[in-house]
């Protein structure tokens, strides 16, 4: 699987339905806005080096490197040429570390914590969203966030964010997508929301899975792969991968060699199957089924969908937070191909 390079990508314009991205981080959902035929406007990003991979691959968009907290969104649809109402997707991805895949909520709630090479409070970014919503007031929005939203105590939290959804104005939906159901060689769950503006007398709808799924080196095989990086292994980390089969965590190997656990993100990935969640962490914690090393960073942009000639500067550990951070672009691409066709195209 081979996919499309930034160079020759051939896009079939949607009415060039706009998009401000929020927490856009390197791109990865404003590139699969890209690819379904919308045009990106505008997007908001915290961290510098994140902001500055994003201008690398988006020129003609706008980056906001900034705090949200710090900006006005009517000051932005002015400065874009928009008044409320006009803009057709807010799309978003605030960061929730707070809450678990198993659905506690974290320790560190209300407090700042480090984020990349900064820190600061983000249990609070979900509502920073909701305030741009509700100022911009857009004909749709999609939101994303972890799978711990909706399990255990977490989904009070999810339930306070649907509430402050409708009140906002839309009718919502919110489903569990597998980013593997979508060209995407990975297992990746996300709580997706999608909203439309209730005046529109539309509905939200999703993506239908598109049947194929895609092998870790299946999508590896198709790059071409930049192997300047170091991504040698510890003594230790090539005792625990010989002792690993491919699929499995290094886990149980720590929990043999010295009784105790530990190393469960530490995964030995499987070449015919989709990856594991590549995350902020992906850099450290993956490991390659063949070779005791690492991966590239190359190797985990195929794993995450991006374009091969998807530029990114930078260490190496900050460029593959970048990518882990990332939604991935071919999932965000059939959200936003299915949200244009069955609702944008038929209120235009």
């Amino acid at each position: 699987m081979r996919y499309p390079d930034l160079a020759v990508l051939t896009i079939q314009s949607l009415a060039m339905y706009q998009v401000i991205s929020t927490f856009s981080g390197i791109g990865g959902s404003s590139q699969g806005y890209k690819q379904a035929g919308l045009k990106v406007l505008a997007s908001v990003e915290f961290l510098d080096y994140q902001a500055a991979n994003y201008r690398l691959n988006h020129p003609g968009t706008k980056v906001y490197q900034s705090d949200i907290r710090t900006l006005e969104p009517l000051a932005i649809l002015a400065e874009l040429g928009l008044r409320p109402g006009d803009l057709d997707v807010l799309d978003g991805s605030p960061p929730c570390s707070s809450f678990s895949t198993n659905g506690i909520v974290a320790d560190g709630w209300g407090k700042v914590k480090q984020y990349g090479n900064r820190e600061q409070r983000t249990d609070d970014l979900f509502f920073e969203y909701i305030r741009f919503l509700e100022a911009m007031q857009p004909k749709t929005f999609v939101a994303e966030n972890v799978s711990g939203l909706i399990k255990g105590v977490s989904k009070g939290y999810f339930n306070q964010f649907f509430e402050a959804f409708e009140s906002a104005g839309y009718k919502v939906s919110a489903k569990l997508l597998n980013a593997a159901n979508y060209e995407v060689p990975q297992i990746r769950q996300r709580i997706i929301f999608v909203g439309v503006r209730c005046d529109l007398g539309l509905n939200p709808v999703f993506p239908q899975p598109f049947g194929k799924i895609i092998t870790a080196s299946e999508a590896i095989r198709a790059y071409q792969i930049d192997k300047s990086e170091d991504v040698s292994i510890s003594d230790l980390q090539r005792e625990y991968w010989n002792m690993t089969q491919p699929g499995q965590s290094m886990e149980d190997a720590n929990f043999r060699k010295t009784g105790r656990k530990g190393w469960f993100s530490k995964m030995k990935l499987h070449p015919l199957r989709p990856a594991n969640t590549i995350t902020a962490h992906a850099g450290d914690d993956l490991f390659h089924w063949k070779e005791p090393r690492h991966f590239y960073t190359d190797e985990l942009k195929a794993l995450q969908s991006f374009p091969n000639d998807y530029r990114l500067e930078g260490s190496r550990i900050r460029c593959t937070e970048g990518v882990g951070r990332s939604v991935p672009p071919k999932m965000m691409e059939a959200i936003a191909r299915t949200l244009a066709r069955e609702v944008l195209d038929k209120i235009r």
